[in-house]
Protein backbone atom coordinates (compact mmCIF):
# COMPACT_ATOMS: atom_id res chain seq x y z
CA UNK A 1 0.00 0.00 0.00
CA UNK A 2 1.11 3.33 -1.32
CA UNK A 3 2.31 5.65 1.71
CA UNK A 4 0.89 8.89 1.97
CA UNK A 5 2.38 10.42 4.93
CA UNK A 6 6.26 9.87 5.19
CA UNK A 7 8.61 11.78 8.21
CA UNK A 8 12.55 11.64 7.19
CA UNK A 9 14.50 11.88 10.57
CA UNK A 10 12.54 14.64 11.33
CA UNK A 11 13.58 16.60 14.29
CA UNK A 12 12.45 19.36 16.48
CA UNK A 13 14.56 21.30 18.91
CA UNK A 14 13.73 23.45 21.83
CA UNK A 15 16.92 24.95 23.30
CA UNK A 16 19.14 22.13 23.39
CA UNK A 17 16.67 19.32 23.81
CA UNK A 18 15.02 17.08 20.63
CA UNK A 19 11.91 16.92 21.10
CA UNK A 20 11.60 15.37 18.37
CA UNK A 21 14.34 13.45 17.71
CA UNK A 22 15.16 11.91 14.17
CA UNK A 23 11.91 10.34 13.46
CA UNK A 24 10.96 7.65 10.70
CA UNK A 25 7.08 7.38 10.53
CA UNK A 26 5.29 5.96 7.74
CA UNK A 27 1.31 5.75 7.29
CA UNK A 28 -0.28 3.98 4.16
CA UNK A 29 -3.78 5.69 2.69
CA UNK A 30 -6.46 4.64 4.38
CA UNK A 31 -4.55 3.43 6.91
CA UNK A 32 -5.44 4.72 10.73
CA UNK A 33 -1.99 5.01 12.85
CA UNK A 34 -2.50 6.16 16.72
CA UNK A 35 0.76 7.76 18.45
CA UNK A 36 0.72 7.13 22.34
CA UNK A 37 3.50 8.20 25.02
CA UNK A 38 3.79 9.81 27.97
CA UNK A 39 3.55 13.75 28.38
CA UNK A 40 6.63 15.80 27.05
CA UNK A 41 7.52 12.49 24.73
CA UNK A 42 6.84 14.41 21.67
CA UNK A 43 3.43 13.04 20.27
CA UNK A 44 1.72 16.74 20.10
CA UNK A 45 5.14 18.21 18.59
CA UNK A 46 4.91 15.14 16.07
CA UNK A 47 1.32 15.88 14.96
CA UNK A 48 2.14 19.94 14.66
CA UNK A 49 5.17 19.42 12.53
CA UNK A 50 2.64 17.56 10.37
CA UNK A 51 0.58 19.55 10.08
CA UNK A 52 2.75 22.68 9.64
CA UNK A 53 1.99 24.38 12.65
CA UNK A 54 5.96 23.65 13.99
CA UNK A 55 8.58 23.77 12.05
CA UNK A 56 11.64 21.33 11.97
CA UNK A 57 15.32 21.96 12.97
CA UNK A 58 16.08 18.58 10.30
CA UNK A 59 14.85 16.14 8.55
CA UNK A 60 11.26 16.49 6.76
CA UNK A 61 7.44 15.76 6.09
CA UNK A 62 6.63 14.41 2.80
CA UNK A 63 2.60 14.03 1.84
CA UNK A 64 2.18 12.21 -1.33
CA UNK A 65 6.00 11.81 -1.73
CA UNK A 66 6.18 15.95 -1.85
CA UNK A 67 8.23 17.47 0.73
CA UNK A 68 6.45 20.23 2.39
CA UNK A 69 8.94 22.44 3.30
CA UNK A 70 7.54 25.74 3.34
CA UNK A 71 4.29 24.74 2.82
CA UNK A 72 1.90 26.54 4.84
CA UNK A 73 -0.75 24.79 7.33
CA UNK A 74 -3.31 25.47 5.17
CA UNK A 75 -1.95 24.19 1.83
CA UNK A 76 -1.11 20.78 3.12
CA UNK A 77 -4.42 19.40 2.40
CA UNK A 78 -4.77 18.10 5.92
CA UNK A 79 -7.52 18.49 8.27
CA UNK A 80 -6.91 18.95 12.11
CA UNK A 81 -9.39 18.89 14.76
CA UNK A 82 -7.92 19.59 18.57
CA UNK A 83 -9.18 18.18 22.00
CA UNK A 84 -11.11 21.15 23.39
CA UNK A 85 -12.79 21.16 19.35
CA UNK A 86 -12.13 25.34 18.82
CA UNK A 87 -15.60 25.58 17.57
CA UNK A 88 -16.72 28.82 16.49
CA UNK A 89 -19.34 30.30 19.38
CA UNK A 90 -20.72 33.09 16.86
CA UNK A 91 -21.36 30.49 14.34
CA UNK A 92 -24.16 28.10 14.28
CA UNK A 93 -23.66 24.20 13.41
CA UNK A 94 -23.66 24.92 10.03
CA UNK A 95 -21.75 27.63 10.07
CA UNK A 96 -18.99 25.97 11.95
CA UNK A 97 -18.67 23.14 9.94
CA UNK A 98 -18.93 24.83 6.47
CA UNK A 99 -15.61 27.53 7.65
CA UNK A 100 -13.41 25.51 5.41
CA UNK A 101 -15.50 24.80 2.34
CA UNK A 102 -15.72 28.74 2.64
CA UNK A 103 -11.92 29.35 3.01
CA UNK A 104 -11.88 27.01 -0.01
CA UNK A 105 -14.37 29.03 -2.03
CA UNK A 106 -17.12 26.43 -2.25
CA UNK A 107 -20.07 27.52 -3.92
CA UNK A 108 -23.34 28.42 -1.27
CA UNK A 109 -25.14 25.56 -2.69
CA UNK A 110 -22.58 22.77 -2.40
CA UNK A 111 -21.71 23.76 1.13
CA UNK A 112 -25.21 23.71 2.19
CA UNK A 113 -24.96 20.10 0.79
CA UNK A 114 -22.32 18.64 2.13
CA UNK A 115 -22.94 20.44 5.18
CA UNK A 116 -26.15 18.17 5.43
CA UNK A 117 -24.20 15.17 4.38
CA UNK A 118 -21.85 15.50 6.80
CA UNK A 119 -24.23 15.95 9.73
CA UNK A 120 -25.94 13.18 8.96
CA UNK A 121 -22.55 11.07 8.59
CA UNK A 122 -22.06 11.99 12.00
CA UNK A 123 -25.34 11.68 13.44
CA UNK A 124 -26.55 15.28 13.66
CA UNK A 125 -28.94 15.51 10.98
CA UNK A 126 -30.96 18.86 10.63
CA UNK A 127 -29.04 20.42 13.37
CA UNK A 128 -27.60 23.27 10.99
CA UNK A 129 -29.02 25.88 13.10
CA UNK A 130 -28.44 24.63 16.61
CA UNK A 131 -25.82 27.27 18.77
CA UNK A 132 -22.62 25.74 19.63
CA UNK A 133 -23.74 26.62 22.90
CA UNK A 134 -26.43 24.24 23.39
CA UNK A 135 -23.93 20.95 22.54
CA UNK A 136 -23.34 18.65 24.62
CA UNK A 137 -19.76 17.85 24.82
CA UNK A 138 -20.20 14.89 22.50
CA UNK A 139 -22.35 16.48 19.95
CA UNK A 140 -19.55 19.33 19.95
CA UNK A 141 -17.16 16.58 19.57
CA UNK A 142 -19.23 15.37 15.93
CA UNK A 143 -19.40 19.25 15.16
CA UNK A 144 -15.79 19.26 15.31
CA UNK A 145 -15.41 16.04 13.64
CA UNK A 146 -17.66 17.15 10.32
CA UNK A 147 -15.67 20.76 9.85
CA UNK A 148 -12.70 18.84 10.17
CA UNK A 149 -13.43 16.67 7.26
CA UNK A 150 -15.96 18.62 5.36
CA UNK A 151 -12.97 19.71 2.77
CA UNK A 152 -11.86 15.88 2.18
CA UNK A 153 -8.80 16.57 3.80
CA UNK A 154 -5.92 13.65 2.02
CA UNK A 155 -5.26 13.00 5.93
CA UNK A 156 -7.33 13.88 8.88
CA UNK A 157 -5.27 14.20 11.78
CA UNK A 158 -6.96 14.13 15.43
CA UNK A 159 -5.25 15.64 18.97
CA UNK A 160 -6.53 14.01 21.92
CA UNK A 161 -10.01 13.93 20.39
CA UNK A 162 -12.27 12.20 23.12
CA UNK A 163 -9.86 13.27 26.04
CA UNK A 164 -12.99 15.53 27.51
CA UNK A 165 -15.34 13.26 27.46
CA UNK A 166 -16.56 10.72 30.07
CA UNK A 167 -15.76 7.24 29.50
CA UNK A 168 -18.76 5.82 28.30
CA UNK A 169 -19.09 8.72 25.89
CA UNK A 170 -15.71 7.94 25.00
CA UNK A 171 -16.26 4.20 24.62
CA UNK A 172 -19.35 4.60 22.43
CA UNK A 173 -17.46 7.26 20.14
CA UNK A 174 -14.56 5.39 19.40
CA UNK A 175 -16.42 2.17 18.40
CA UNK A 176 -18.71 5.14 15.98
CA UNK A 177 -15.52 6.95 14.22
CA UNK A 178 -13.54 3.61 13.53
CA UNK A 179 -16.46 2.67 11.57
CA UNK A 180 -16.52 6.30 9.78
CA UNK A 181 -12.83 6.24 8.71
CA UNK A 182 -13.54 2.63 7.73
CA UNK A 183 -16.66 3.74 5.55
CA UNK A 184 -14.82 6.99 4.38
CA UNK A 185 -11.75 5.50 3.38
CA UNK A 186 -10.15 8.67 5.35
CA UNK A 187 -6.42 8.10 6.36
CA UNK A 188 -5.74 8.99 10.29
CA UNK A 189 -2.67 10.30 12.71
CA UNK A 190 -4.61 10.28 16.35
CA UNK A 191 -2.70 11.10 19.26
CA UNK A 192 -4.08 10.06 22.58
CA UNK A 193 -2.91 9.16 25.82
CA UNK A 194 -5.16 6.45 26.61
CA UNK A 195 -3.90 3.06 25.31
CA UNK A 196 -7.85 1.41 25.26
CA UNK A 197 -8.62 4.39 22.76
CA UNK A 198 -6.01 3.67 20.43
CA UNK A 199 -6.76 0.25 20.63
CA UNK A 200 -10.06 -0.15 19.59
CA UNK A 201 -9.33 3.00 16.97
CA UNK A 202 -6.34 2.06 15.02
CA UNK A 203 -4.58 -0.15 12.33
CA UNK A 204 -1.50 1.06 13.43
CA UNK A 205 -0.17 1.72 17.09
CA UNK A 206 3.48 4.05 17.47
CA UNK A 207 4.57 4.01 21.16
CA UNK A 208 7.02 7.53 21.87
CA UNK A 209 9.43 7.84 24.24
CA UNK A 210 11.66 10.97 24.84
CA UNK A 211 11.26 11.93 21.07
CA UNK A 212 11.69 8.80 20.02
CA UNK A 213 9.55 5.58 18.60
CA UNK A 214 9.87 3.12 20.97
CA UNK A 215 7.76 0.56 19.27
CA UNK A 216 5.24 0.42 16.30
CA UNK A 217 2.86 -2.37 15.19
CA UNK A 218 -0.36 -3.84 15.40
CA UNK A 219 -2.42 -3.00 18.53
CA UNK A 220 -2.13 -6.66 18.95
CA UNK A 221 2.10 -6.83 18.32
CA UNK A 222 2.19 -4.06 21.12
CA UNK A 223 -0.11 -5.42 23.11
CA UNK A 224 1.14 -9.15 23.17
CA UNK A 225 4.68 -8.39 22.95
CA UNK A 226 6.22 -4.75 24.26
CA UNK A 227 9.54 -4.62 23.11
CA UNK A 228 10.72 -3.36 26.63
CA UNK A 229 10.02 -2.84 30.08
CA UNK A 230 9.40 1.19 29.42
CA UNK A 231 6.11 -0.03 26.66
CA UNK A 232 5.47 -2.60 29.20
CA UNK A 233 4.76 -0.35 32.12
CA UNK A 234 3.32 2.42 29.97
CA UNK A 235 1.07 -0.12 28.43
CA UNK A 236 0.11 -0.80 32.77
CA UNK A 237 1.44 -4.29 33.29
CA UNK A 238 2.91 -4.04 36.74
CA UNK A 239 4.20 -7.81 36.83
CA UNK A 240 7.77 -6.81 35.37
CA UNK A 241 11.04 -8.05 37.29
CA UNK A 242 14.82 -7.96 36.36
CA UNK A 243 15.49 -11.90 35.11
CA UNK A 244 18.31 -14.23 33.95
CA UNK A 245 17.34 -16.58 30.83
CA UNK A 246 18.80 -19.93 31.41
CA UNK A 247 16.69 -22.78 29.02
CA UNK A 248 13.42 -22.46 29.60
CA UNK A 249 13.51 -21.02 32.95
CA UNK A 250 14.03 -17.57 34.02
CA UNK A 251 15.54 -16.96 37.80
CA UNK A 252 13.82 -14.13 39.03
CA UNK A 253 12.85 -12.70 42.74
CA UNK A 254 10.17 -14.71 42.18
CA UNK A 255 11.76 -17.53 42.19
CA UNK A 256 12.11 -19.84 38.85
CA UNK A 257 9.63 -19.05 36.39
CA UNK A 258 9.21 -20.81 33.00
CA UNK A 259 9.58 -18.88 29.50
CA UNK A 260 8.60 -19.64 25.82
CA UNK A 261 11.41 -22.04 24.32
CA UNK A 262 12.70 -19.71 21.56
CA UNK A 263 13.55 -16.88 24.73
CA UNK A 264 17.21 -15.84 23.91
CA UNK A 265 19.55 -16.57 27.37
CA UNK A 266 21.24 -14.01 29.30
CA UNK A 267 20.18 -11.12 31.47
CA UNK A 268 16.58 -9.78 30.88
CA UNK A 269 13.45 -8.00 31.82
CA UNK A 270 10.51 -10.36 32.53
CA UNK A 271 6.59 -9.58 31.88
CA UNK A 272 4.13 -12.07 33.49
CA UNK A 273 0.67 -11.25 32.51
CA UNK A 274 -1.33 -11.29 35.29
CA UNK A 275 -3.72 -14.06 33.14
CA UNK A 276 -0.10 -16.44 33.47
CA UNK A 277 -0.29 -15.43 37.46
CA UNK A 278 -2.13 -18.79 38.52
CA UNK A 279 -3.27 -19.15 42.06
CA UNK A 280 -2.76 -22.73 43.78
CA UNK A 281 -2.63 -23.65 47.31
CA UNK A 282 0.17 -22.24 49.56
CA UNK A 283 2.47 -25.11 49.80
CA UNK A 284 2.28 -25.68 46.14
CA UNK A 285 3.21 -22.06 44.93
CA UNK A 286 5.30 -18.86 45.79
CA UNK A 287 3.68 -18.09 49.04
CA UNK A 288 2.33 -14.74 48.76
CA UNK A 289 -1.02 -12.72 50.87
CA UNK A 290 -3.19 -10.84 49.04
CA UNK A 291 -3.11 -7.10 50.07
CA UNK A 292 -5.99 -5.94 47.74
CA UNK A 293 -8.70 -6.68 44.96
CA UNK A 294 -10.07 -4.55 42.15
CA UNK A 295 -13.22 -5.18 40.34
CA UNK A 296 -12.86 -4.95 36.58
CA UNK A 297 -15.84 -5.94 35.28
CA UNK A 298 -14.98 -9.01 33.62
CA UNK A 299 -12.01 -10.09 36.33
CA UNK A 300 -10.89 -9.66 39.68
CA UNK A 301 -7.50 -8.01 39.89
CA UNK A 302 -5.75 -9.26 43.06
CA UNK A 303 -2.43 -7.61 44.47
CA UNK A 304 -0.42 -9.77 45.95
CA UNK A 305 3.00 -9.54 48.02
CA UNK A 306 5.40 -11.97 48.14
CA UNK A 307 7.56 -12.26 51.19
CA UNK A 308 10.48 -11.46 49.06
CA UNK A 309 10.72 -9.77 45.47
CA UNK A 310 7.60 -7.22 44.21
CA UNK A 311 4.02 -7.43 44.13
CA UNK A 312 2.21 -9.08 41.83
CA UNK A 313 -1.01 -8.90 39.70
CA UNK A 314 -3.24 -11.74 39.27
CA UNK A 315 -6.33 -11.71 36.87
CA UNK A 316 -9.19 -14.18 38.53
CA UNK A 317 -12.73 -15.23 37.71
CA UNK A 318 -15.22 -13.46 40.02
CA UNK A 319 -16.11 -16.17 42.06
CA UNK A 320 -12.35 -17.32 42.49
CA UNK A 321 -10.85 -14.36 44.07
CA UNK A 322 -9.60 -14.45 47.21
CA UNK A 323 -10.20 -12.20 49.76
CA UNK A 324 -7.82 -9.31 51.32
CA UNK A 325 -5.02 -11.41 54.10
CA UNK A 326 -5.40 -14.52 52.25
CA UNK A 327 -2.43 -16.31 52.01
CA UNK A 328 -1.86 -18.53 48.62
CA UNK A 329 0.59 -19.72 46.64
CA UNK A 330 1.45 -18.36 42.71
CA UNK A 331 2.70 -20.63 39.95
CA UNK A 332 3.53 -19.06 36.30
CA UNK A 333 2.44 -20.06 32.91
CA UNK A 334 4.75 -19.65 30.07
CA UNK A 335 2.30 -19.06 27.74
CA UNK A 336 1.60 -15.67 29.32
CA UNK A 337 5.61 -14.83 30.14
CA UNK A 338 7.01 -12.36 27.52
CA UNK A 339 10.83 -11.64 27.64
CA UNK A 340 11.92 -7.93 26.94
CA UNK A 341 14.68 -5.74 26.12
CA UNK A 342 17.68 -5.44 29.11
CA UNK A 343 16.45 -4.90 32.57
CA UNK A 344 18.17 -1.93 32.92
CA UNK A 345 16.21 -0.54 29.71
CA UNK A 346 13.65 1.36 32.03
CA UNK A 347 15.47 3.36 35.06
CA UNK A 348 13.36 3.43 37.80
CA UNK A 349 13.19 7.52 37.17
CA UNK A 350 11.37 6.26 33.92
CA UNK A 351 9.28 3.56 35.48
CA UNK A 352 7.83 6.15 38.30
CA UNK A 353 7.35 8.83 35.17
CA UNK A 354 5.24 6.20 33.38
CA UNK A 355 3.33 5.15 36.51
CA UNK A 356 2.00 8.57 36.94
CA UNK A 357 0.76 8.73 33.37
CA UNK A 358 -1.11 5.67 33.60
CA UNK A 359 -2.31 6.39 37.32
CA UNK A 360 -3.58 9.44 35.64
CA UNK A 361 -5.25 7.90 33.04
CA UNK A 362 -6.93 5.63 35.04
CA UNK A 363 -8.34 7.87 37.46
CA UNK A 364 -9.94 9.93 33.96
CA UNK A 365 -11.57 7.05 32.99
CA UNK A 366 -13.22 6.41 36.42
Amino acid sequence: MASLLSLREATVRFGARAVLDAVDLEVAEHEIVCVLGPSGSGKSTLLRAVAGLQSLDAGRVELDGRDQRGVPAHKRGVGLMFQDHQLFPQRDVGGNVAFGLRMHGVSRGEQADRVAELLELVGLPKAQRRAVASLSGGEQQRVALARALAPRPRLLMLDEPLGQLDRSLRERLVVELRELFDELGTTVLAVTHDQGEAFALADRVVVMREGRIAQAGTPLEVWQRPVDEFVARFLGFENVVPATVTGERADTAWGKIPVPGDAPTGRCALLVRPAGVRLVPVEQGLPCTVTARTFRGTHVAVRLQPAEGPRLEAACALRQAPEVGERVGVAFDAGDVVVLGSAEAAPETRVSEVRQVRDSVRKSVG
